[in-house]
């Protein structure tokens, strides 16, 4: 896979992931045909297309499409399946997935389809693995962002402190005694 696009059916480009180094004009100028040829096409038409020395798989999914280029060799159909575990994986996370979702969580749409696809080939086809590499990597995230509250652990430091001078207390009034 040489690429995979989702844009929205106004055309607003809402994720891109390049798997071959390309120009960052010459990736525009492709995005903008790309987008201008699928959305012109009919519901009903075929979701393969040749296009430049590439083949072009598509698929809508409620407001979004998802676009992939392939080389010529590779399989149509392998790549409509690719798509579809990706659309689920976004499902399972997100429960539901919508066009806000990927917009106001760019970077968990990334991170599921680095973790799902790598240099262009699917690196995990576990669903089940892949939404567990993400559910650990959230917790990672979760405890390294958010630590216990200030207060807890000096809570902590002054109980600690407590028994300590209670103890002192007690060795210096069994040395009064004698």
């Amino acid at each position: 896979m040489r690429f995979m696009l989702l844009f929205s059916r106004q055309g607003k480009l809402r994720l891109q992931k390049w798997y071959t180094a390309t120009a960052e004009r010459d990736k525009k100028k492709m995005v903008r045909e790309l987008m201008q040829i699928v959305l012109a096409r009919k519901p009903k038409m075929c979701s393969f297309l040749e296009w430049r020395d590439l083949k072009i798989v598509y698929k809508r999914y409620a407001s979004l499409y998802f676009c992939c280029a392939i080389e010529e060799q590779d399989n149509e159909l392998i790549t409509l399946e690719v798509i579809h575990r990706f659309v689920e994986l976004l499902d399972k996370y997100f429960g539901s997935v919508c066009e806000l979702d990927i917009i106001f969580n760019f970077e968990k749409a990334y991170f599921i389809l680095d973790e799902f696809l790598m240099g262009g080939e699917i690196q995990d086809t576990s669903k089940k693995s892949v939404l567990k590499a993400i559910e650990q990597a959230d917790l990672l995230q979760e405890v390294t962002t958010n630590p216990p509250p200030l207060p807890w652990r000096v809570g902590v430091s002054v109980l600690f402190l407590y028994k300590v001078i209670t103890q002192i207390e007690q060795i210096y009034d069994i040395w009064l005694e004698f």
